[in-house]
């Protein structure tokens, strides 16, 4: 396929997911047991205490750009109801992007230390993961609200992107540094910012 663009149009004109996702036979079989909510999370922690934080510039200049992918919709649910659908969904979007974008920065993509966009030519760098996966979600029919671009440090200090998906049974990671969709608790990243439609900003500090 040629780039995400494909992707995109064969998800929506399937109405189905692709059959490249193995996944769990039962609700059961999804990270943490059925009704129970994941334990709270260094990053669900920094969460609860947050204040109004300016955005990422590269977030605004993306906006500036794309502002219907920035469009708040007002009573739109900020979670997610945790389903054998739910998790479907999220499982095969984070493989199929995982798997159809090389990594590549900025400066050697775009000559400029910070771009964020959705990367139809198949490259990028995790801001160009995140807005990919949030928006294949949204077209599944995810809530906006609910799908965050959270800004972490990883182990080594360094910044980095994820997308947060906030379900009624707490916080889910999709992540380009592993395959795996894991509890917010068990990614070892530490917050800096993330999206709240609830702060005036529309993105709280996390430290």
């Amino acid at each position: 396929m040629d780039g995400l663009k494909a992707l995109f149009t064969t998800i929506l004109l399937s109405g189905t997911l692709c059959a490249c996702v193995s996944a769990p036979s039962d609700v059961s079989a999804i990270p943490s047991s059925p009704g129970t909510p994941a334990r709270s999370s260094q990053l669900e922690q920094s969460v609860a205490s947050g204040r109004p934080a300016k955005p990422p510039s590269g977030y605004l200049a993306f906006c500036e750009r794309n502002p219907g992918e920035c469009r708040v919709i007002r009573n739109q649910p900020s979670t997610v109801r945790f389903t054998q659908e739910t998790w479907e969904k999220l499982e095969t979007v984070n493989n199929v992007v995982n798997e159809a974008i090389r990594p590549l920065d900025d400066d050697e993509h775009y000559g400029v230390a910070e771009f964020w966009t959705v990367p139809v030519d198949g490259q990028g760098d995790c801001e160009d993961y995140v807005l990919a996966k949030r928006k294949m979600l949204a077209l599944l029919g995810l809530p906006g609200a609910a799908l965050r671009i959270t800004v972490v440090l990883n182990g080594d200090l360094v910044r980095h992107a994820i997308l947060t998906v906030v379900t009624d049974r707490g916080d889910y990671v999709l992540d380009n540094a592993q395959r795996d969709i894991v509890p917010a608790e068990k990614t070892g990243y530490r917050g800096i910012e993330r999206q709240d439609a609830a702060s005036p900003t529309g993105w709280i500090a996390m430290n």
